[in-house]
């Protein structure tokens, strides 16, 4: 899975920067009228405002789950899809539990225009995409979740046991 964490850090940096621009923000700009727009806000509790307030429940909560999941996952093989699910959620997480635990809140910008929706940022969109694609890759391509066996890791070198084998 190391070959994949590139995405994860590649999200986190989006979502940074993309947060860090937001704060800029002083009135909302559209983007694709009618669609996309930007709009500032601050989030202190999950999606769609659940558990406003609840900032260092939530990021420890967030910080558990991204343990949690490593530990589970790891158990596995992964094929390049449930990787780079994995990865985009990865990312995702670590950047909205950054937020909270740094900031106290969340920052969103992401705004839909053409129906009523929760504003969003750069982690939401990752994690969106990544449960899509980890859920997909579960019900589709089961052979991407090969069980880890102990034969599959590499052993660590002995040294030697007997003089003879000593150079």
């Amino acid at each position: 899975m190391k070959r994949a964490y590139p995405i994860a850090v590649l999200v986190l940096l989006a979502d940074a920067v993309t947060k860090h621009l937001a704060r800029g923000l002083r009135e909302p700009v559209t983007l694709l009228p009618g669609i996309l727009g930007l709009r500032y806000a601050e989030n202190t509790g999950m999606a769609f405002s659940l558990f406003s307030g609840q900032t260092w429940l939530l990021g420890l909560l967030s910080l558990v789950c991204i343990l949690l999941g490593w530990l589970l996952l790891r158990r596995y093989r992964l094929g390049p899809l449930s990787r780079t699910a994995a990865m985009l959620m990865l990312g995702g997480a670590l950047g909205n539990a950054l937020d909270r635990l740094l900031r106290g809140y969340v920052v969103d910008m992401l705004e839909v225009l053409f129906m009523k929706f929760a504003i969003f940022n750069v982690a939401d969109a990752a994690l969106t995409v990544g449960c899509v694609l980890m859920a997909w890759s579960l019900l589709r391509r089961p052979d991407e979740w090969a069980p880890r066996h102990p034969a599959d890791e590499k052993p660590a070198a002995s040294p030697p046991t007997s003089p003879a084998d000593r150079p």
